[in-house]
């Protein structure tokens, strides 16, 4: 074990407490069938109520699965959100959902995971008590690893009643959490959490008051857990070649990375996307272009994103980019330096780029080693940089600019085939992302619907076009975030085809240029969840076709489009540390974080309300802003607006977007435009804004109009969310599997 695992291991052990070490409430380990009685004295015992409510919270907010800490060492812990006593009862709560819906049917679903601590373990738990309730649960040949898209793409393509699956993505180790994905494979809304979390709530009163509840566990091999079906599918990997043969891996693409002269690094980070993507790229031929990093699977992730801060253990996360400043005040990226590029890239040659995936596999970071001759003019095109040594630098594209040449590529290909014509196209991007996008499209001739944080909510987006275009709508319109209309044409010219959805936190799917089904015939014009593999096969085709550095490429782009936003910065202002390794310390820390954080959050998205409502005017706005930041210049500020999650604030030459954190005690504050250093300043002085009112604000709204100011928020975050979806019931088919 290395010296910083050692030291998580440590600092779990003597802050987990004897009464939690001796008492696994119930033996998880055990593989035969069993049944827990969850007694009222347990319920108090474990202060499940209070765990209950905070659970019940982070459902109702939640960007991407419930997401918590948990203790690696003693996962029964209940004072952490995520423990297997919670587990089972979401679970539990789920399933009975399910049976409520679908009486008399048999019902199937598919269970994941990637390579988090007590990962298998909860798979292990969530099958067991799908099957004691009659549920069917698919689960990987030999419970290996799978992406989290993988999960996602069966559920749809094998009409599944639903799925599990264990990740918290790129968080720091010790988190992790269930992402809930429904028929279509797309993460649950709020409102379908609500659902099984009343009813995790009325299993608990029931123990209460009956004194007992029984929870049936089948054995750990039983027959309602399917590894057979899987295996014979390959673990679903054939059907997504295929799907990927008629999308982004087409013939074109393929051969461009088949002749590739150079390597293109895959870094693997934790490992699980190398178990998956391996074989992919070598059913389509193109495995030889590729190196890799970080093959082997790892709940530690090799070290990575992990640090000592004032003695203590540290964990970054593995996101690459974050920043943080050293002694002497400079900034610097420390999850990079925790990947030691400069000694991993050291034998391969200038121009050599190294796509970055995360444990789930669903996220993308692209860098680049360039000459450091090549600095100043690489930092001019707003590319931020990592020394490497040697005369080399490392160039990291943040997920704006990377997805930006890889839409930029797609399109292109579209149209050297004569296919881009055929069909409207559409982007759909969350309202955090790059300005430059909404630029870009509009110079070729592209839709843009705009939506929250959150790829739930693009895939929601997707679905209420495709109910349209199966309704034969003759004009399909979409309503986006900021309540525009867009008009997308009609269903019998073919109708729309999405040409890229993403989010600037690393997500993104191609669209496909034929309408994709699933074995019952649904229909669908892209998967549910973003998926790295359709990122990287992308971004290798654009690498194959460039003769110039990525960044040189990245100018063109934006001068043959136009564009004028070509800078974004983002801040993330955490106020806690989530490395805390004592519990109640870090429960009292986060809450006060999130106390900071919601004050902040209020004070912003009370304005956007408030024009809503019309109880204040743009110039009242402005006067607010004006005075609260008397040294940042309002006065060309268009429109303050509700973004489903947070306030968008719109400018004629930039955007800035603060929104609370929806997994964790933070702020985000995002900004996009011309001009970069001044973008720095707006998002590090509103993002970092304590939330005072001051006499001004106090003049046009009071203080119990800024705390109503989130649950008018919700409401109109319901309107949006329901606002043409699909509305038929989902049929259970009959499964041949």
């Amino acid at each position: 074990m290395e010296n910083l695992e050692k030291l998580l291991y440590e600092g779990v052990e003597k802050n987990t407490p004897d009464f939690v070490k001796n008492d696994k409430v119930f033996d998880y380990t055990n593989k035969e069938k069993f049944t827990f009685g969850l007694t009222k004295d347990l319920v108090h015992k474990l202060d499940l109520w209070k765990w209950f409510e905070g659970y019940k919270k982070e459902a109702l907010v939640s960007t991407a699965g419930i997401r918590g800490p948990q203790n690696i060492l003693y996962p029964h812990d209940t004072r952490f959100p995520i423990n297997t006593i919670g587990i089972t009862l979401a679970t539990l709560a789920k399933a009975l959902v399910l049976k409520d819906k679908y009486p008399d049917k048999k019902l199937v679903k598919l269970a994941g995971c990637e390579v988090r601590y007590n990962s298998k373990n909860y798979l292990d738990l969530i099958a067991r008590i799908q099957a004691a309730l009659g549920i069917k649960t698919l689960v990987p040949s030999q419970r290996q690893t799978i992406p989290i898209w993988l999960a996602s793409f069966l559920a749809f393509k094998l009409d599944l009643v639903g799925a599990e699956y264990i990740t918290s993505s790129h968080g720091i180790s010790v988190k992790n959490a269930t992402k809930d994905l429904n028929n279509q494979g797309s993460q649950f809304l709020p409102n379908e959490s609500l659902e099984f979390v009343n009813k995790i709530e009325e299993i608990l009163e029931k123990a209460e008051k009956e004194g007992e509840y029984k929870i049936e566990f089948s054995a750990s091999e039983d027959a309602l857990i399917d590894e057979k079906a899987m295996e014979r599918l390959n673990n679903g990997i054939d059907l997504y070649v295929e799907y990927l043969r008629s999308n982004v891996a087409n013939d074109e693409i393929l051969n461009k990375i088949k002749n590739f002269d150079k390597k293109i690094i895959i870094d693997a980070v934790g490992g699980a996307a190398y178990n998956t993507l391996s074989k992919i790229l070598t059913e389509l031929n193109i495995s030889n272009t590729y190196d890799w990093l970080n093959t082997e699977e790892d709940p530690f992730f090799h070290s990575i994103g992990k640090d000592i801060k004032n003695g203590a253990f540290y964990d970054w996360s593995l996101d690459i980019t974050v920043t943080a400043k050293d002694k002497d005040g400079k900034p610097y990226f420390p999850v990079i330096n925790s990947l030691h590029y400069d000694k991993k890239l050291a034998n391969y040659p200038i121009g050599t780029v190294c796509l970055v995936t995360d444990p789930d596999h669903d996220r993308l970071s692209v860098v680049q080693v360039e000459d450091s001759a090549n600095k100043e003019a690489v930092i001019k095109a707003g590319v931020d940089i990592a020394e490497l040594g040697n005369g080399r630098i490392l160039c990291i594209f943040s997920a704006n600019q990377a997805f930006l040449m890889i839409m930029d590529f797609w399109a292109k290909q579209l149209k050297e085939t004569g296919e881009f014509d055929k069909h409207a196209r559409f982007i759909v991007k969350t309202t955090a992302s790059s300005k430059s996008w909404d630029e870009w499209a509009k110079n070729n001739d592209i839709k843009v619907i705009n939506t929250p944080v959150g790829f739930k909510e693009i895939a929601n987006t997707i679905k209420k076009i495709e109910f349209q275009l199966e309704n034969g709508a003759e004009n399909i319109i979409v309503e986006d975030i900021f309540k525009n209309k867009i008009e997308l044409g009609n269903a019998e010219s073919g109708g729309p085809r999405m040409i890229f959805g993403g989010e600037e936190s690393g997500g993104m799917i191609i669209g496909s240029n034929d309408i994709i089904k699933s074995f019952n015939g649904r229909c669908a014009l892209a998967m549910r969840e973003k998926s790295a593999t359709e990122a990287i096969i992308a971004a290798s085709g654009l690498i194959a076709s460039l003769d110039i550095p990525l960044w040189r490429h990245l100018v063109n782009v934006y001068d043959e489009n136009k564009i004028k936003a070509r800078f974004d910065v983002r801040d993330d202002i955490s106020y806690y540390n989530e490395s805390e390794p004592d519990i109640e310390k870090l429960k009292a820390a986060k809450l006060s974080g999130e106390a900071l954080r919601t004050k902040n959050d209020l004070f912003y998205l009370a304005i956007a309300i408030a024009l809503e409502e019309e109880k204040i005017t743009l110039q009242n706005a402005k006067e607010i802003l004006s005075e609260t930041f008397p040294k940042l210049d309002f006065s060309n500020l268009l429109a303050v607006k509700f973004a489903g999650d947070g306030t968008y604030l719109d400018f004629d030459d930039k955007f800035i977007e603060i929104r609370p954190s929806g997994t964790d005690a933070k702020t985000k504050a995002y900004a996009g435009g011309s001009d970069k250093e001044l973008l720095a300043v707006w998002s590090k002085t509103l993002g970092n804004y304590s939330g005072d009112l001051n006499e001004t604000y106090i003049k046009y709204m009071d203080e119990d109009f800024v705390n109503s100011s989130k649950e008018k928020s919700l409401k109109l975050y319901d309107s949006y969310a329901n606002n043409g979806i699909d509305t038929r019931k989902f049929k259970v088919p009959r499964y041949a599997f």
